[in-house]
């Protein structure tokens, strides 16, 4: 902190600590200067007084346009990733794909929560300081818009002939009736009036001020909802083969990511079960093997003892049960195994899923865990291939339909690591405490078997069924944010649509008899043009009903003070000048 001594005599020992340094002294960044604390008991007095200054310059700079800019543009790039890399909460089988083919990169992207980016501390903090940010700039300039949408017009400047627009004749009426019959017109054209003595002020256009209004309303309503749902809302993941059904409970998801205050209990008791998973495919052409559709039949109940209903989950087209929506974000097949043990017992009977590793033919890796085989637990780790060909002698996937089914494991026998109380994935095995069995993978085809060595038992495919990967989304900040993006958009179309205009009318006896009337009007925001043709119209209508006649020596009824070079006589700087005088002159009626 800066150190301000002031030269004895000053009248003044300096700013006290936390106050801004009189005379332009403080730092051009606006940090709080204080001087020098005496020793003795008031010392004590200056610290709360300079952490309250450092308080509000940090609070300046935060609510600042410019910091409220750069946070909104950090919180684009941090999106970036979010939109890039796989998201854990979208899709798990790509993050898993993800982890498999960047075995090295992928835990130091878990590390930086870059598979779960919008729920990331990192990304929370760039969200709240924006908010705190839009909040502290926006709140006082929403008490402001107020207060200017129920802002009277200022008073009529003196000479009207300056104003950019101008007009005068002269007309029978005396000068308390023009003015009344000017009032009348402005007031029939929607113009708010404020009168005084010889002039009437009329302005038009305040819904430019409540379309500001809106828009930062609604922007602080967009990120309130925002908040909202990420408090109140959840997400979760449920992968699902056909045939199978699950309940909306904790322990019947596969991944559960729940907000700040959300409970077990604050589940929607919806239940589901996948009927059949249907996806269909490009079969010649340039996009052969392109997907081309993808179905989950189901038939879902909103509540237990609830009526079962039937519906189709399509991308982009998911299912809304009791307010919650269960988005398809996945799909893959699972070939089912019958594994008997060295016992003759059948240990095994059902589908495990196997995960794609590519998406142009669907290859998928999985493995099977059997820990009741006897007398070793057996595993088993291989890859899917749904319409098998050799390429070069090596086994790959053609076409993502299943049109030749293929399934190749290696086996492994010994302990599976399930009762170390470690935790493992379903998706890989651990080979720690396994041996190879001395058996050489090879394609089997549905129905085929293989025998496994030293009479460890038999593994037979008898087919495979398709599973589809849900990802379920309860957000009740979702239609709020809806209705607050609706309103922002329409208040800035509003706040850029509308014009704030002003017209002024003074009358006073002319020395001939009659009355002279001059009027002149200001567009506080005509950026598109358009006021010049207005005032114009206007003049025209105030002339004919009042029986008016152009003043002698004039050469138009309208002036345009529009000319960059200035007025005929004038020099362009002076011309600039007027007018910058008059525009003054308007601000200071305003604030009178």
């Amino acid at each position: 902190m800066t150190e301000l001594r002031v030269p004895p005599g000053s009248g003044r020992q300096g700013a006290g600590p936390g106050e801004d340094a009189p005379d332009g002294l403080a730092g051009a960044a606006g940090l709080p200067v204080t001087a020098s604390a005496k020793s003795g008991p008031s010392s004590s007095l200056h610290a709360p007084r300079v952490v309250a200054g450092w308080l509000r310059w940090m609070w300046r700079q935060l609510t600042s346009m410019r910091t409220a800019l750069v946070l909104l543009f950090l919180l684009a790039v941090a999106s970036v990733p979010g939109s890039v890399i796989p998201q854990q909460g979208i899709d798990p089988a790509a993050v898993a794909q993800y982890y498999a083919a960047h075995p090295a990169l992928a835990p130091v992207l878990a590390r930086l929560s870059l598979f779960n980016v919008f729920a990331a501390p990192w990304f929370a903090a760039i969200y709240l300081l924006l908010f705190l940010s839009l909040a502290g700039c926006v709140l006082p300039r929403t008490f402001r818009l107020v207060g200017s949408a129920r802002q009277q017009p200022p008073r009529a400047p003196r000479n009207l002939s300056r104003l950019p627009e101008a007009a005068s004749y002269q007309t029978a009426l005396t000068p308390a009736e023009a003015l009344e019959s000017a009032a009348g017109l402005l007031s029939g054209n929607r113009f708010r009036l404020r009168r005084g003595d010889g002039w009437v002020a009329a302005e038009k256009g305040y819904l430019r001020e409540v379309g500001n209004l809106l828009f930062h309303i609604a922007l602080l309503a967009l990120l309130g909802s925002v908040g909202i749902g990420g408090i109140f809302g959840y997400k979760a993941d449920r992968l699902l083969i056909s045939g199978q059904s699950f309940g909306n409970t904790v322990t019947a998801l596969d991944q559960f990511r729940p907000g700040r205050l959300v409970s077990p209990s604050d589940l929607q008791p919806f239940s589901i079960t996948l009927d059949r998973f249907t996806a269909r495919y490009v079969s010649s052409g340039t996009l052969r093997g392109q997907p081309s559709s993808f179905s989950a039949y189901i038939r879902y109940s909103a509540r237990p003892g609830a009526p079962l209903r039937r519906g189709v989950i399509q991308v982009n087209h998911p299912l809304n049960v009791d307010g919650v929506q269960v988005f398809l974000v996945g799909h893959g097949y699972a070939p089912i195994f019958r594994i008997t043990d060295g016992a003759g017992q059948v240990v095994f009977d059902g589908a495990v899923p196997f995960i794609p590793v590519e998406q142009a033919g669907l290859t998928s890796e999985g493995v099977i865990k059997v820990p009741d085989a006897d007398p070793d637990q057996l595993g088993f780790a291989g890859v899917f291939l749904p319409t098998a060909v050799d390429m070069k002698g090596r086994l790959q996937s053609a076409f993502p339909a299943a049109l030749l089914p293929r399934v190749s494991l290696i086996s492994y026998a010994g302990n599976l690591g399930l009762n170390t109380g470690a935790p493992q994935s379903v998706y890989s095995l651990d080979t720690a405490h396994l041996r190879r069995l001395p058996i050489a993978p090879r394609p089997l085809a549905p129905g085929q078997s293989m025998k496994l060595p030293g009479k460890a038992g038999t593994l037979t495919f008898t087919g495979y069924r398709q599973w589809a990967s849900l990802a379920i989304t309860y957000d009740p900040g979702q239609l709020p944010a809806l209705i607050s993006g609706i309103v922002a958009i329409a208040g800035l179309l509003l706040s850029f649509a509308v014009r704030r205009r002003r017209v002024f009318v003074r009358a006073r006896a002319a020395p001939d008899g009659g009355t002279v009337v001059d009027l002149g009007g200001i567009a506080r925001s005509d950026a598109a043009g358009g006021f010049e043709t207005e005032f114009a119209s206007l003049a025209a209508e105030f002339r004919d009903s009042q029986g008016g006649t152009q003043l002698t020596g004039q050469d138009s009824a309208v002036h345009h003070d529009h000319i960059p070079a200035g007025r005929p006589g004038e020099t362009p700087g002076r011309s600039m000048s007027a007018r910058t005088g008059n525009e003054s002159s308007l601000a200071h009626d305003e604030e009178e």
